[in-house]
């Protein structure tokens, strides 16, 4: 199926007081570049994260953010540094037996003494972090890709639709390609009668001016071509893989046939209608650039 490039994709995960947020937007790019912003306590699992995601994407500009929060009741730890607190506490009695003071030492001022006691987050478990990660992840994923195929079954469609336009322009532009030669050989036969102020002409010499014109101004071949090229495109936008690289080639080829017929074209029924398809092939050009 044709894909989009655009997209946006939202996914989230929670256990045991733990909550992952993972958002995804895309844009079109000639390539694959993926950009991971996370908080700084996630770092380690970056590679991981560029590997889901280049798995499942394959061109585009694609930025993830991931949001985290921690409220579970075993994400933290109190610990007592009871050496440090017995010293303090020995210090506090010589203190009030030196000078004489009344108050003793009491949990609350004991407490407050700095490294009495200090917080420390328990070791995570990274496996069951990135497990939890990656629920999140693979559910914005799945959004942003039923969000770009959406847009690429509309992009296909209209593809399509300017695929018959094009084909009944060259049908028109083939048609008219023999009369080209029979009204330059009527042109020509007259010309030479004023010329002469005669009824007849050379016929030999007729018919070598008129295939040297035909040679000149021929363009079945570039007809053909663009018709191989069109059907091309049609069996492109059926395949079930990325196809947007093939696609800006395709339209180079189709671009390339449609000047040449322009250039070799020596009339006006023609030309108008180059115009007509080189208008509708910058149409073509300008969609599958947003095409995965």
């Amino acid at each position: 199926m044709i894909k989009s490039m655009t997209g946006f994709g939202r996914g989230t995960s929670q256990a045991e007081g733990k909550e992952f947020t993972v958002e995804i937007k895309t844009v079109n790019h000639r390539y694959v570049d993926i950009f991971v912003k996370y908080p700084r306590q996630l770092s380690f699992l970056e590679d991981k994260v560029r590997e889901v995601v280049g798995k499942s994407l394959s061109r585009g500009k694609i930025d993830v953010y991931i949001s985290f929060e921690d409220k579970g009741e075993d994400s933290k730890t109190v610990l007592l540094d009871e050496a440090l607190a017995k010293a303090y506490i020995s210090a506090i009695q010589n203190l009030k037996e030196k000078f004489g003071l009344n108050d003793d030492a009491s949990v609350s001022l004991v407490s407050r003494f700095p490294d009495v006691l200090r917080v420390e987050k328990v070791e995570t478990d990274e496996e069951k972090l990135w497990n939890l990660l990656k629920a999140a992840l693979e559910g914005a994923l799945e959004s942003l890709i039923a969000m770009r195929l959406k847009e690429g079954k509309e992009l296909r469609s209209s593809l399509l639709d300017k695929a018959d336009y094009i084909e009944s322009v060259l049908k028109t532009i083939s048609q008219r390609s023999p009369e080209v030669v029979k009204e330059y050989k009527a042109k020509l036969e007259n010309r030479i009668k004023e010329l002469l102020d005669q009824q007849t002409v050379d016929e030999n010499r007729i018919a070598m001016e008129v295939a040297i014109f035909a040679d000149r101004c021929s363009i079945d071949e570039e007809i053909v071509r663009l018709g191989s090229h069109i059907g091309q495109l049609r069996d492109t936008l059926n395949s079930q893989q990325p196809v947007g690289r093939k696609l800006d080639f395709l339209v180079q080829e189709m671009n390339r046939e449609i000047n040449t017929i322009g250039s070799k074209a020596n009339d006006l029924v023609i030309t108008k209608s180059v115009i007509d398809l080189k208008s509708e092939i910058e149409k073509i050009r300008e969609q599958i650039q947003n095409i995965e």
